[in-house]
């Protein structure tokens, strides 16, 4: 994905901060490039993948943790898009051609035309106006403030090879680095197409440091306790996020 232009728009007003049931956002902030001529259409994009899986998410779906703090309002990007399993679990900004706007977190990405979006049926409802074409433009944005990221473990995850996806981050990530047992010094951990982020050297067991870097440059460290079960799917809440 690429970062070229961070873009602060303008403060709105919505419902309180933490409020995961708010399409609106906290404060309008945006980053790179607008994504025009595509439409919005309604999904099947949700949690329950009613008929598709959702790119971003292990097998089972994603977690109901996850799913408690990142919303409903939902959406699937365009496949074509360079390096798109960078977008998991960001926000972007749509703008309909009739003028409703919402805030929508990126579950999952496939096959439309494009620029296109599809939505969840509680995002189609903010968005629609019964037009057609639906056209719309969009933009990656930060995130409401519904607490701290989370860090979601592969089920094949061990000492020697360590995979995760980071959850609700605010910001999109520009990089994840990790200092561990195996790594005296950050290395930058591996996107892989469903959103894992992935030292195939593994963290080595013992307590870790997790460095995630947003695309605007902030900076967010998590310094975690080895799982007492193991790392192997293991669901951990950090402490932080970014601002």
């Amino acid at each position: 994905m690429r970062w070229s232009l961070l873009l602060i728009v303008a403060a709105c007003g919505g419902s309180e901060a933490g409020d995961p049931g708010d399409p609106n956002p906290d404060e309008l902030v945006t980053y790179g490039p607008r994504y025009e001529g595509g439409q919005f259409h309604l999904g099947p994009v949700d949690w329950a993948e009613s008929q598709w899986h959702n790119a971003c998410a292990p097998g089972g779906g994603y977690d109901p943790r996850v799913q408690a703090v990142e919303g409903a309002y939902l959406a699937g990007l365009w496949g074509g898009l360079p390096d798109v399993a960078d977008a998991c679990d960001a926000c972007i900004y749509v703008t309909t051609a009739a003028g409703k706007s919402a805030l929508l977190r990126v579950v999952t990405y496939g096959d439309t035309t494009t620029n296109s979006i599809d939505v969840s049926p509680e995002a189609f409802a903010v968005l629609d106006s019964g037009e057609f074409p639906r056209a719309m433009t969009w933009q990656f944005a930060k995130c409401n403030d519904t607490g701290p990221m989370q860090f979601e473990f592969q089920t094949g995850s061990n000492p020697f090879w360590t995979s995760l996806w980071v959850r609700n981050a605010r910001v999109p990530l520009a990089k994840v680095e990790v200092t561990s047992a195996n790594h005296a010094a950050p290395i930058e951990l591996a996107r892989a197409g469903d959103g894992t982020l992935t030292d195939a050297s593994g963290f080595g067991e013992g307590g870790f440091t997790l460095t995630m870097t947003g695309v605007d440059g902030q900076v967010v460290t998590e310094t975690l306790a080895w799982p007492s079960g193991g790392i192997a799917g293991a669901f951990i809440t950090g402490q932080g996020n970014f601002r």
